[in-house]
């Protein structure tokens, strides 16, 4: 027999179910702009209940939160991505934009709103964890637009390119561990040719604006400082999710920010990345920081140094 909650829930998203196919069939056709999941209501239920956003590995070990209809509709966008993007000719880049998704299309906006916050304060740009590089592309493309003749904004990544080291079962939790988050042997020279691409598309490409720092953080952020007694630092971007390496890191810059720096951190208040949380609160007291918050990016925050 089912519970009272139970059947509350159940009513709930039937009531929600037969809302969003009445908008299919007055004015919004389900075949052009959405089409309705066919899941069990049951299913939909057992979510409900569950309270909580259910996490999973990938097969290159990634954290992901997506459903099963979720991972159906990116999977098509991706098949005719790659079945179409010979067909788009010299311009498939702006055409690519078509199977551009929500999420990415936010993550964007959040990096153009935040760089704009920096505009006006001297410094590098430095991103702890840069995987794949789609964060350090779009802060080049931005720099172009936003200060093309800025040839003091260098942007530098930091990246082990192996994945996850030093991970801890009691701050970062027994599912992540070392190697988690990595990319092939090598990437990081086929990421460097693709970013001086991107440069060249911007204002004084002979100037080298970026650098790629290969190695764990907790020992490169302290040599970056050593070699570069100059630098001031206007934004730092978190992004390496396990808690030593951003600890490390985050004690090392601290000397180098100027009021009006912005820290950036990716996974924070992050259920499956608990170290990052853990990693600022014992460096810089939560409860003394002003946190700001994007409603599009849930895990992502950012304080202003100074405020």
């Amino acid at each position: 027999m089912a519970s009272d909650s139970t059947s509350r829930n159940y009513l709930k998203v039937k009531s929600l179910y037969f809302r969003l196919k009445s908008l299919a069939i007055f004015g919004i056709s389900n075949k052009v702009f959405f089409k309705i999941p066919k899941i069990s209501l049951y299913y939909k239920v057992s979510l409900l209940k569950q309270g909580r956003e259910v996490y999973k590995k990938t097969e290159n070990n990634e954290i992901t939160g997506r459903n099963s209809v979720e991972e159906q509709n990116i999977t098509s966008l991706k098949d005719f991505h790659l079945s179409h993007i010979d067909n788009w000719g010299v311009n498939w880049n702006q055409y690519s934009i078509l199977t551009l998704q929500r999420q990415s299309l936010s993550r964007i906006l959040y990096y153009n709103n935040l760089y704009k916050m920096i505009l006006g304060v001297p410094g590098s740009i430095l991103e702890f964890g840069s995987l794949w590089g789609a964060t350090l592309s779009q802060l080049i493309s931005l720099r172009g637009m936003y200060e093309p003749y800025n040839y003091s904004r260098h942007i530098y990544g930091f990246d082990t390119f192996e994945g996850f080291v030093n991970t801890s079962k009691d701050k970062d939790g027994s599912h992540l561990s070392d190697g988690d988050y990595s990319v092939y042997e090598g990437y990081e020279n086929q990421l460097e040719e693709i970013l001086i691409l991107h440069e060249a598309n911007c204002p004084l490409p002979h100037i080298k604006k970026f650098s790629l720092i290969k190695g764990d953080a907790s020992l490169t952020s302290k040599k970056w400082l050593k070699d570069n007694p100059h630098a001031i630092i206007a934004m730092a971007i978190f992004d390496m999710d396990i808690y030593q390496p951003t600890k490390d890191a985050l004690e090392a810059i601290i000397p180098r920010l100027t009021k009006g720096s912005i820290l950036v951190f990716d996974e924070l208040n992050c259920a499956p990345f608990p170290g990052e949380t853990q990693a600022l609160d014992e460096v810089l007291a939560i409860n003394k920081l002003k946190l700001q918050h994007d409603p599009h990016q849930p895990n992502c925050a950012w304080t202003v140094w100074g405020d």
